[in-house]
């Protein structure tokens, strides 16, 4: 109770407005719009109702995509042009100037062939060969899989691995265009809904977690959890497509998934009502545990710890064989991937027995990266590089559920589900 009053005093503290009076009033029809927008929003999240408009603005993006590739392959062909008729009058210099120079006299022919026949070795002929080799240790298949994945068309996001290039007067104010919406208008939308979503997930859950284990606990969680996590989706403009929904997983059953980043969570509860298992967290992720762990019984460990996972273990078989509880939410992998590829599974969270739900997602990166470097981000950085991005894109396949057969043991049953899901997805699966 007290950590609870804590964690929402701390939210009112960061958030709360410091305005003068007069600014206030400037400001007052301004905020009128922006409530009226935001209850609009939620209103649309809380239904579930996509009212035509994501695909008419995804092919609208993508048009514009299109238009700057046309653009900057043109400016590129132009600059090759340009540097092959450089070339072109530099070896016609070259050639006048060769034959002014290798006309030699008679006398002076053995001295040339002498000359030909040395050759002086330079350090730097082999830099090409070591920094092949380098790369090819460093940038191997799984490593690759740690880093944002390259696309081979400009979504005209700054988040790239290349630095700004002037191609033209149209992309140049195509981009601008683009970096005032993200950032001036749907940026703060998104930021104020965020703020009502982890608001709302705050009370509810103090709410629900107040009331005794019974049928109405449950319900009540249910519809709340699934309003508190399309809040956060409508926040970053998530737009998600699933698939065979008649695959859901169901009370006492085991979801498993490719792992992204932790938006998996907000997408796939979305559509159905989990109890998480996961490491514990601190900062802003460390808030959402504490107020999820309140309403529902959620694992969160460490993963240092021996006796943590030996308590995960045992937790969850009590969890599975109580069909009253909600699915488990597991991420086998234990790490972020970067959405191309599926790597090794962690055989525990099949050792446990029970029904296995195998679950793939996978997001368009044209759109949005939506994969977690948490060794290079903390995770408030990556929200505000969601939140400032153009959407979320995303498919999610439930796939049929499988159970462990008689000749196999979790070693290759979790290699068996790693295998269906790579290939639902269109990933890559590595072994």
């Amino acid at each position: 109770m007290v950590r609870y009053f804590r964690d929402l005093k701390v939210l009112f503290l960061i958030f709360e407005p410091r305005f003068s009076n007069s600014t206030c009033e400037m400001l007052t029809q301004s905020e009128r719009m922006m409530v009226l927008v935001i209850i609009f929003v939620l209103f649309i999240a809380s239904l579930s109702r996509s009212m035509g408009l994501h695909d008419n603005y995804a092919k609208l993006l993508l048009k514009i995509f299109e238009f700057c590739q046309k653009k900057i392959e043109k400016a590129q062909r132009r600059r090759e042009e340009d540097s092959e008729t450089e070339e072109e009058i530099v070896h016609s210099n070259n050639s006048v100037i060769s034959r002014e120079i290798l006309s030699p006299d008679a006398s002076e022919g053995g001295d040339i062939q002498e000359n030909e026949g040395q050759k002086e070795f330079h350090l730097d002929d082999v830099y090409d060969f070591i920094k092949k080799g380098v790369e090819a240790v460093i940038e191997d298949e799984v490593t690759m899989r740690f880093a944002a994945e390259e696309l081979p068309a400009w979504n005209l996001l700054t988040r790239t691995n290349r630095n700004y290039q002037y191609i033209s007067f149209g992309v140049t104010l195509t981009w601008g265009v683009g970096f005032f919406l993200r950032y001036v208008i749907l940026l703060p939308l998104r930021l104020t809904i965020t703020v009502i979503g982890v608001l709302w997930l705050l009370m509810f859950t103090f709410v629900v977690g107040s009331i005794p284990d019974c049928r109405f606990k449950r319900y009540l969680y249910w519809y709340g959890s699934i309003l508190c996590f399309r809040i956060f989706s409508c926040a970053c403009s998530a737009i998600v497509t699933y698939h065979n929904r008649e695959n859901r997983a169901v009370n006492g059953g085991i979801c498993v998934a490719n792992h992204t980043s932790p938006i998996d969570v907000v997408i796939l509860a979305n559509d159905n009502n989990y109890a998480l298992v996961g490491q514990s967290h601190g900062g802003f992720l460390g808030l959402l545990q504490r107020g999820l762990g309140r309403a529902t019984s959620h694992i969160w460990f460490e993963r240092s710890e021996a006796k943590d996972r030996e308590l995960v273990q045992r937790r969850l078989r009590e969890h599975v064989q109580d069909k009253t509880k909600l699915p488990i939410l597991i991420f086998p992998e234990g790490t972020c991937i970067n959405n191309t590829s599926v790597m090794m599974f962690k055989k525990g969270s099949f050792e446990v027995g029970g029904i296995i739900y195998p679950v793939a997602i996978k997001y368009d990166a044209r759109f949005s990266d939506a994969f977690w470097d948490s060794s290079k981000q903390s995770y408030m950085q990556y929200l505000g590089m969601m939140l400032s991005s153009w959407a979320l894109f995303c498919d999610v396949w439930y796939l049929p559920p499988m159970t462990q057969r008689s000749d196999e043991d979790a070693a290759a049953f979790a290699k068996r589900v790693k295998a269906e899901i790579a290939k639902k997805g269109g990933l890559v699966d590595l072994m």
